[in-house]
């Protein structure tokens, strides 16, 4: 009988399991499994755009899903807009972007793009009953909203005299075209014929397309290794017929041919050390985010001089002893704090006019008008409730007293009890001052150049997106600051004990 020998079995043993692990690992893909965290914004059609349910759609998206089944890895889509795709490729939180994209010399020195994979230009799209303008060079002296950070908004900077209005996508310049704010729009082609192929656009036409010859590129972080991966599959969707029945689909073209490399590449920005570089972006963005500023505190102290006549008369009518005017107070302030101040902004500047123009009527909003409004509504809202509280908190034997003096509730209301309830509300009517002055930030979406759409469009030209809103957030922290310590001084002003102990110390 011949003798079990454990010591050879066990060292068999380990050279099968090393040599089935060994062709295991020389037949799996090395990209397989892999999961691209890849940046849209989904407000581009027929590129990116969200469906009616809610799944991401276009051209963009569908061949984003090709490459990935042909490299063998996985896409998981990240909703951005498209003025924080940069930034976010960036700082590595996303490892790729595809949102048509155009690949500039400028772009191409803070991140790396694939090869192309589209060719498109810009169009200039007016309203049809327009006959002034004709071309590109009509549009001298013309207001023209643009898409921001975009190359279209970079050209429209080259035409003399003109005004240009940015928004955060393409939907809302087009939209400020159809409500008669602006004269023309600088959009990519594809996205404005879609738009008015589709019916969505009525009264819109095209005047002139293709003003440049541009590419879109996949864009990553400078040196990611996920650009081999993602040109690797964009070659084999090209050479295996799979991109030209995507551009066919969404087209009804022939695909014209495409170039094999990024006109861009290998550009760096290599320059001074890289504290002395933040430093000098923030000192040259200074000067324009303080006109910004300036327009900010226009935006303030506007908004709270009409909010505080509005929500004066709607604190004291929530008072009222008659039950449906109580209501209808009760209703106004509900609607405008259960509400978003964005939504409300968006209601006031684009759905009033285009609602009124659908009956006929002619009527457009000058945008700091529509900022005001804006901002006056939702802060009238909030200051109600602290009228409200401020008087409640006025002892009733007061007012039981000037009446028997013989005054009327008028008089009772603007002698006695308001001078009295305005001192105690002075801390949260700070408060709602401090939070207007912030909340301004959101009139940036109808195109309104204050603080931050100031920052925004700076980032647009360097793409230093840190450095701007580190400044941004410099000079909103001293505007906070000085209005803290202005309401401080106006509280202990109207605070006839501590005004005595000012002046007896």
């Amino acid at each position: 009988m011949a003798k079990f020998d454990f010591g050879r079995w066990l060292r068999w043993c380990v050279v099968i399991a090393f040599c089935c692990l060994l062709l295991a690992s020389c037949g799996v893909n090395p990209s397989a499994g892999k999961t691209l965290r890849v940046a849209t914004e989904p407000a581009f059609p027929p590129f990116e755009f969200k469906g009616k349910g809610g799944e991401l759609q276009g051209f963009s998206i569908d061949l984003m899903n090709a490459i990935a089944s042909s490299a063998n890895f996985k896409v998981d889509f990240q909703s951005l807009p498209f003025d924080g795709i940069i930034p976010a490729l960036q700082a590595k939180t996303v490892d790729g972007a595809i949102s048509s994209i155009t690949i500039t010399e400028e772009r191409a020195k803070t991140i790396s793009f694939s090869r192309p994979y589209f060719k498109a230009g810009l169009a200039i799209a007016i309203r049809a009953d327009n006959q002034n303008i004709t071309g590109f060079n009509s549009l001298k002296n013309k207001k023209i909203a643009v898409q921001l950070g975009t190359t279209g908004a970079a050209k429209a900077k080259s035409i003399p005299g003109v005004q240009i209005r940015s928004f955060d996508s393409a939907p809302l310049a087009l939209q400020e075209l159809f409500n008669g704010n602006v004269d023309a729009v600088i959009n990519d082609a594809p996205v404005t014929l879609y738009a008015i192929n589709t019916g969505n656009l009525k009264g819109i036409k095209i005047v002139e397309q293709l003003l440049t010859e541009e590419f879109y590129g996949i864009a990553t972080a400078q040196n990611s290794p996920n650009l081999a991966l993602i040109n690797n599959g964009l070659d084999r969707v090209l050479k295996n017929g799979t991109y030209s029945q995507i551009y066919q689909k969404w087209f009804k073209a022939k695909p014209p041919s495409l170039p094999v490399k990024s006109p861009f590449e290998n550009q760096s920005s290599a320059g001074a050390p890289k504290i002395f570089t933040i430093i000098g972006v923030i000192l040259q963005a200074f000067p324009t985010l303080l006109q910004g500023a300036l327009v900010t505190l226009q935006l303030t102290i506007l908004s709270v001089v009409f909010g505080l006549i509005g929500g004066s008369l709607i604190g004291i009518v929530r008072l009222s002893h008659v039950a449906p005017v109580r209501w209808v107070a009760r209703a106004y302030v509900d609607f405008f704090r259960g509400t978003p101040l964005l939504v409300q902004i968006f209601m006031i500047y684009f759905g009033l006019p285009a609602i009124l123009q659908e009956l006929g009527l002619t009527f457009s909003f000058d945008r700091l008008t529509a900022g005001v409004i804006a901002l006056s509504l939702n802060s009238a809202a909030y200051i109600a409730e602290v009228v409200r509280a401020g008087i409640q908190s006025i002892e009733p034997g007061q007012a039981e007293a000037a009446e028997s003096l013989g005054l009327s509730s008028v008089q009772i209301m603007s002698y006695v009890i308001f001078p009295q309830a305005f001192r105690r509300m002075i801390p949260p009517l700070g408060n709602e001052f401090i939070s207007l002055l912030k909340d301004t930030s959101l009139v940036s979406v109808i195109g309104f150049e204050e603080l931050v759409r100031k920052g925004q469009l700076i980032i647009a030209d360097n793409y230093r997106a840190f450095e701007i809103y580190a400044a941004v957030a410099i000079v909103y922290l001293c505007l906070t600051l000085l209005s803290s310590q202005a309401f401080s001084r106006l509280e202990v002003w109207m605070n006839p004990v501590k005004r005595r102990k000012k002046y007896d110390t």
